[in-house]
């Protein structure tokens, strides 16, 4: 069944492409015609790469991997946030920081430095730094929140990312083709959807649109993360059952030993009570 419908995506506005003159012709095969200047995107086929896109999100989460959010547009942001936060799933909403990928071990020194900060505040070591001091840590330690705070718990690389807008976010794309780290995208009329892996061609710019589509992939993630959670919770019980059932034959292995320990002394007992009378005879 699909985790969306042509209704849902033409009610909050994800067919509307860009002006004919800024198309990139690489789109050609997700546009249905043109109105008024404007491309028309074919839904039919969002909601089939949506369904895709959902399912190797899900296969992901399945295995307890992160998938990493980006997009830095003013108008999508919130609802970005909002959604990863959900499931907590690491994003990035504000500048993307060159390199966060291909040199993240400086990142995470970066986070571990922020870390630090809040720790040293905690104890009172600031406690004697003058007032200009302070206010440069705790503006260096805003600074570092606003830019990395939201990727504090992503202790390894991301198995995927999810890309609002591939054109503005070219340089994350890039670094995880680098990587090799697949990209799931939604891409406008006017982007390149060579370098991404998992392409969902709709409208990047409103609201509604990137909502309706993270509704639909955040829902799968959701659904991975509760499979993985039942399936440890039957290895689980799988174990216990192991083990009560091995706790079970242990008395029972203990009791057929001294039953056969038993037999075996009972002939060597009457064997001497049987030779006596022989003895006499002689």
């Amino acid at each position: 069944m699909a985790r969306t419908n042509f209704d849902q995506l033409l009610q909050a506005g994800c067919h509307f492409g860009h002006m004919k003159r800024k198309w990139n012709p690489a789109m050609a095969p997700y546009i249905y015609t043109e109105r008024n200047g404007i491309h028309i995107i074919d839904l039919h086929k969002t909601v089939m790469k949506i369904d895709e896109a959902a399912e190797a999100l899900k296969n992901i989460a399945r295995q307890g991997k992160k998938v990493l959010f980006v997009g830095t547009k003013k108008q999508t942001k919130d609802v970005i946030a909002e959604k990863a936060t959900s499931i907590n799933m690491p994003y990035v909403i504000e500048r993307w920081p060159g390199g966060m990928l291909t040199n993240f071990p400086t990142i995470r020194k970066a986070v571990k430095k922020m870390a630090n900060i809040d720790k040293l505040m905690s104890d009172g070591t600031f406690g004697n730094l003058s007032k200009r001091e302070l206010l440069q840590v705790t503006r260096q330690r805003a600074k570092l929140e606003k830019n990395l705070g939201s990727i504090a718990d992503m202790t390894r690389l991301p198995s995927a990312l999810f890309v609002v807008d591939v054109m503005k976010e070219n340089i994350a794309v890039k670094e995880a083709n680098r990587l090799g780290i697949p990209v799931i995208g939604i891409v406008d009329t006017n982007s390149d959807p060579k370098n991404i892996d998992f392409v969902i061609p709709a409208n990047d710019d409103a609201k509604d649109s990137v909502e309706a589509i993270l509704n639909a992939c955040c829902a799968a993630i959701a659904e991975g993360i509760e499979e993985r959670k039942a399936e440890k919770a039957d290895e689980k019980a799988a174990e216990a059952q192991a083990e009560g059932e091995e706790g079970e034959a242990q008395p029972r292995r203990a009791t057929g030993a001294r039953r056969q320990r038993k037999a075996e002394e009972a002939p060597a007992a009457e064997a001497p009570a049987a030779e006596a009378p022989a003895q006499k005879a002689e």
